[in-house]
């Protein structure tokens, strides 16, 4: 039985005979220009795996970078004084005048005017240093608890130690001043 076909007279080059074993298969210009947006749904899951994958294994540092540079503006703070240490000052030095009687000595009035609004400054001053401190050293403490691949970036440790140090430094000064060491207490005379 034969099975080629014959063409006929009006008939095209694809109605021809073709030899199957000499053709060679070529696929469609179309095929291999697709485009980015038309990729197929195993392709489009592929890659959101990919990123997910690329997320967990390079994890945020936003926290961790606030938290730095909130530590060393807390220390800044300590170091330059608040508004709130300004506030609480005066307060201080008003609730300690109101004790005095008109017939305090002079002692009574300096330590009203001048002693209780300089320890209260310090006391203020001292809780922003306490605190640039310990969030500070928690920046820096913090991979030591999680993951062990988690390492912050070289900027982030550098504002955290710079927190740690004006924390430091602004305990120091809280101590000196608290307990009159860097300034003698001013007496009347006589």
């Amino acid at each position: 039985m034969d099975t080629t076909k014959t063409p006929a007279a009006n008939a095209t080059e694809a109605d021809a005979p073709v030899d199957l074993e000499k053709t060679e298969v070529t696929q469609p210009a179309e095929a291999d220009s697709v485009p980015a947006d038309a990729a197929p749904e195993d392709e489009a899951f592929a890659d959101d795996g990919d990123e997910d994958e690329a997320e967990v294994g390079q994890p945020g540092h936003v926290g961790s970078a606030a938290f730095a540079i909130i530590a060393a503006g807390l220390g800044v703070v300590a170091l330059s004084g608040s508004w709130v240490a300004g506030i609480v000052s005066e307060r201080a030095s008003i609730a300690a005048r109101l004790e005095l009687s008109q017939a305090a000595d002079a002692n009574a009035q300096i330590a009203a005017q001048f002693v209780d609004p300089w320890h209260t400054t310090a006391m203020v001053n001292g809780v922003f240093s306490a605190l640039a401190l310990i969030i500070a050293t928690f920046v820096l403490a913090l991979p030591a608890f999680s993951t062990p691949e988690r390492i912050l970036p070289t900027w982030v440790r550098s504002v955290s130690w710079a927190g740690i140090g004006l924390g430091a430094l602004g305990v120091l000064l809280f101590v000196l001043m608290y307990f009159d060491l860097l300034l003698a207490i001013p007496k009347a005379a006589g």
